[in-house]
């Protein structure tokens, strides 16, 4: 019996992950930023050996350094009360979560705060976007349920004038 499959949308993988040649330069800074996360948690890499890294992989040249940097530095130097903000939206401990997951929910917690320019919508979006590329089969599931019950207590305003206007629930 074969399975019926519709085929990818434009611009995606046919896991869904929007291709390549689709993302911004914002997009590419997350994951490259991801990468270097990553490599924090996992290797425990300090941000100067980790940035020096990153900077040398191919395609970093299209990804808005500034921003990658402002989310690398910015998540390891904050890590502390990045976790802080996560851990009461967890059912399991945070040693459990998965270091991608982890990370993702960093730059998600971090931007919630720091890049106010970004809709919350916007970030949680991305950040689904990164855990569907990077992270577990349903870990982008996780990630969303997370930064949903974050946005509300970090940027209280802007998520209730979209409930209000109808834009969210």
């Amino acid at each position: 019996m074969t399975e019926d499959r519709k085929p990818p949308a434009p611009g995606r993988t046919s896991t869904g992950a929007r291709k390549a040649s689709a993302k911004s330069a914002r997009s590419r800074a997350r994951e490259f930023a991801l990468q270097g996360l990553y490599q924090h948690l996992v290797g425990r890499n300090d941000a100067a050996a980790v940035d020096g890294f990153t900077r040398d992989l191919a395609g970093f040249h299209k990804a808005d350094s500034v921003h990658y940097d402002a989310l690398l530095h910015g998540c390891i130097a904050q890590a502390a009360q990045l976790d802080t903000l996560i851990s009461p939206l967890l059912d399991r401990k945070l040693q459990e979560i998965s270091p991608i997951e982890h990370a993702v929910m960093w730059i998600g917690a971090w931007e919630f705060q720091h890049a106010v320019d970004v809709p919350w919508r916007v970030v949680i979006n991305e950040c689904v976007e990164l855990a569907k590329e990077f992270g577990g089969t349903d870990g982008h599931k996780y990630v969303n349920a997370v930064l949903n019950g974050l946005a509300p207590k970090v940027r209280p305003a802007e998520v209730e004038a979209d409930k209000a206007a109808g834009k969210a629930r």
